[in-house]
């Protein structure tokens, strides 16, 4: 697995556009390569009590407790066996170091603004701008594009920071 690290601000601008691409569910997600601190295969998962569903529980990452949330469950997917293809990205949300659980990590790829649309908005409530920031053609293929700080509310990086 390939290590990233976080970067200086003057490294950032050349971050600016590149995301991290993944599988879950037979769909492509991305994410700003900017928040992704590491990837790394599965580990071991030691399950909290009472920790909300789509949170699978903690692993211990050289000393840090980082809890591990299955990207699958938190966008309504059914769930699915863990594989030798399933990795951990460790994001950073709100100064918490969190691990999302994906089926398989595709690729860093630069993403033109111009090849960029808005989410949709749907009638009855806009739940899909909570998480996704746009939608990118790639050359025929969808990406769909998140935010790691939109995946939680305030409230459950709270709750995950009362665990921690």
């Amino acid at each position: 697995m390939e290590k990233f690290t976080e970067q200086t601000q003057a490294d950032n601008s050349e971050l600016e556009g590149k995301y991290l691409t993944f599988w879950t569910d037979s769909q492509l997600f991305g994410i700003p390569i900017i928040n992704v601190v590491q990837i790394i295969q599965m580990q071991e998962i030691t399950e909290i009590p009472d920790f909300p569903s789509y949170a699978k529980g903690i692993i211990n990452l050289r000393g840090t407790m980082i809890p591990l949330i299955d990207i699958r469950l938190r966008l309504g997917k059914m769930p699915a066996d863990y594989n030798e293809r399933t990795c951990i990205i460790v994001t950073n949300i709100q100064s918490l170091q969190i691990g999302l659980i994906v089926d398989e990590v595709n690729e860093v790829t630069d993403v033109a603004d111009e090849s960029v649309s808005p989410p949709p908005r749907m009638s009855g409530g806009d739940y899909t701008s909570r998480y996704l920031t746009g939608i990118a053609n790639q050359g025929g293929t969808v990406v769909l594009l998140i935010s790691p700080d939109r995946i939680l509310s305030d409230d459950m990086i709270s709750d995950l920071q009362s665990y921690m």
